[in-house]
């Protein structure tokens, strides 16, 4: 039995890495990053020609009904090239909830234009997770009231899919009479986040499925957050390694100190199992229905303490050079930060998987 990626999903990987190669250098990144516009429109569209922006939208909608494993592929070649474009939410996320628990009007009208590139939609699940003082939305008579923290996908989006505290996905068009849209900064300026204000906001429901769909955004953000963490802790250990290489120090390339190699030598070690554990998650997603949110608590609350591990060894591999905007390591530092914390930290997913499991009560 083949426990690998399949031919496909090699050949997809490595078609969305050249793209990225061509289209997303360091320097476009540093570009987007310190100015106004949070993604790359030339990188978005180079991604909408090769499909990327209908991967997870179902064929019958013009898209190419593909698993939530092709998706963490994808994010992994994102994250390595620290791609500023929008993709968790608007084409993972808001796909899975439309097609799973939208309507026939919902479906007809805006998958097709996910499939396209032509619409972009934020997600914002966080309160299903952990709510912090004041936040948490409510729905009365079809109106939403109250406050939505960490939408992701947030800039340039068309609509907004919202979970109210039920847990129930409600549909919101960015125009919306009674929203207040407020950019948020986070540490990672590759990608765009915000906070939405409902004051008696008239919004669409989703189905009514006890906050089924929004459990299994849920899973699905996990998982692929895991997955863009795999891809950026790569790319610190291959950029730790290079520089090991050819720094020298006390006339001797740095490299062939131990503690150096015992440095690189253990980020190894500890970032090659999570490619497995990634895989497997995603794959059960969608073939493993029972184990799939257990795999998810498990990738997420593991990656965020290897990737914080491999941040932190990689940038003490490359010494003061490491803290410099010269060499751009910091977009991978806070990339895997920000991947860290949203939809929880490794201690409250680890908590959520131990309740579970019927290891604790659940909080």
């Amino acid at each position: 039995m083949d426990f690998g990626l399949s031919q496909d999903q090699q050949m997809l990987r490595d078609t969305v890495a050249r793209c990225l190669a061509d289209t997303c250098p360091l320097d476009h990144v540093r570009e987007c990053a310190e100015g106004e516009a949070s993604y790359s429109e030339k990188v978005q569209s180079a991604l909408s020609e090769l499909g990327i922006t209908g991967m997870m939208v179902p064929e019958q909608h013009g898209g190419l009904g593909m698993t939530l494993l092709d998706a963490a592929v994808v994010a992994e070649q994102l994250a390595y090239a620290v791609a500023p474009v929008p993709f968790l939410a608007s084409h993972v996320l808001a796909p899975i909830a439309l097609a799973q628990a939208g309507n026939e009007q919902q479906q007809a009208e805006w998958l097709p234009q996910i499939a396209s590139g032509k619409a972009q939609i934020a997600v914002a699940i966080a309160e299903t997770i952990e709510v912090r003082d004041g936040a948490g939305v409510s729905c009365n008579g079809g109106k939403l009231n109250g406050t939505a923290l960490f939408a992701l996908d947030f800039t340039g989006a068309e609509a907004f899919l919202v979970a109210d505290t039920a847990g129930r996905m409600h549909f919101v068009p960015a125009d919306a009479p009674g929203l207040e849209k407020i950019p948020l900064t986070t540490t990672d300026r590759t990608r765009s986040v915000g906070e939405m204000r409902f004051e008696t906001v008239a919004a669409e429901p989703l189905a009514n499925d006890g906050g089924a769909t929004a459990a299994r955004l849920r899973d699905a953000g996990r998982v692929i957050l895991a997955a863009d963490s795999l891809g950026a802790g790569q790319a610190m250990i291959e950029k730790a390694v290079d520089y090991a290489g050819q720094r020298e120090q006390f006339g001797r390339i740095i490299g062939s100190f131990q503690a150096v190699k015992h440095m690189c030598a253990e980020m190894a070690a500890r970032h090659e199992p999570c490619r497995s554990l990634i895989w497997y998650a995603a794959h059960a997603f969608d073939a493993a229905s029972d184990e799939a949110t257990l795999a998810a608590c498990h990738a997420k609350s593991h990656t965020g303490e290897v990737y914080r591990f491999v941040a932190r060894t990689s940038t003490e591999v490359h010494g003061g050079m490491g803290f410099t905007d010269l060499l751009g390591l910091h977009y991978w530092f806070k990339r895997i930060g920000f991947d860290r914390q949203v939809l929880g930290g490794p201690e409250a997913v680890r908590a959520e998987a131990a309740a579970r499991q019927g290891w604790t009560r659940a909080a």
